[in-house]
């Protein structure tokens, strides 16, 4: 699951009065309360550390089922070497008190509930859409990712999960996963929030400076661009080569990908585009992404 949920959305759906929000820390108490939701179910997976972009999944969540199980577990297969697993903030208290009355049950396994052999014996591959983009840095993160979505979507056993777009790699490697091993759930995008700017909200902004925030809208405006330029393949090209030329940022990349493979298109694609940009300014890794349709050269 992502580290770094869509951030800054609109006010949170009011804390519901006949809505309970129950813990659950181990496998058979989710089990004996996920028996109790009659109707449609929905899952929002989180690492925990809960703020107003997880709250955005909640909403969504509770918008399309009758009841929403939020998971609220730090995974330890995705993280890899230098990673500081240790350090990663943990507030189960906050937590429970921001989604109150949002959610009707929050899973808070242990580890060891999760992993009673770790590394687990036997674990889920993203194979090589895994190991490009985000997942060349970060060697075995999303085998980690996909390896826990697939327990957690297994024990809440809802009939939908919702995620992020911004995480664009990662929502598109869970749509597979979904896909390829015919799990029995949909997933459904949440669209990225955006500033007023139309800056991508993340956490990280914060760590921007007025000019750098004014620097990082190369982002958003590269987005426009290509998104403009569709239905054109070539169009869509064309504007992320210019953006990178100009180099407004430091641009790790900025691709136009299949969204099945997650490998770079060419000038004959025709059908669904994800473009997905990442770059640093002032020191912080940013990303963007956006999903097009081409009809055309």
């Amino acid at each position: 699951m992502t580290q770094e949920p869509p951030h800054g959305a609109p006010p949170p759906a009011e804390p519901d009065a006949q809505r309970t929000t129950r813990l659950a820390t181990t496998r058979a108490a989710l089990q004996e309360l996920r028996a109790t939701m009659p109707g449609t179910v929905a899952a929002v997976l989180t690492m925990g550390s809960l703020h107003a972009g997880h709250l955005a999944l909640v909403r969504r969540a509770r918008e399309l089922a009758d009841h929403v199980i939020l998971t609220d577990f730090v995974n330890p297969l995705q993280f890899g070497p230098g990673e500081d697993y240790e350090a990663y903030p943990r507030d189960l208290d906050a937590d429970l008190a921001l989604v109150d009355g949002l959610v009707d049950v929050v899973f808070a396994p242990s580890v060891q509930e999760m992993y009673p052999v770790l590394p687990p014996t036997v674990s889920v591959t993203a194979g090589r859409a895994g190991t490009l983009l985000e997942g060349a840095a970060r060697p075995g993160h999303f085998d980690g990712v996909v390896t826990v979505v697939t327990k957690l979507l297994h024990l809440t056993s809802p009939h939908l999960s919702v995620f992020g777009r911004k995480d664009a790699q990662q929502l598109a490697i869970i749509q597979r996963l979904v896909a390829d091993l015919d799990l029995p759930v949909r997933i459904e995008a949440v669209e990225i929030q955006r500033e007023d700017s139309g800056l991508a909200r993340s956490s990280r902004n914060a760590y921007l400076s007025p000019a750098g925030r004014e620097q990082a809208l190369a982002l958003s405006r590269t987005i426009a661009a290509a998104t403009g330029a569709a239905p054109s393949t070539g169009g869509i090209l064309a504007a992320l080569d210019a953006a990178v030329d100009r180099a407004e940022i430091d641009w790790d990349y900025a691709h136009a990908l299949d969204p099945t493979t997650l490998e770079q298109i060419t000038p004959d694609h025709r059908g669904e585009v994800l473009v997905v940009l990442a770059g640093v300014v002032e020191g912080t890794r940013l990303l963007d992404a956006a999903v097009a349709v081409t009809t055309a050269p």
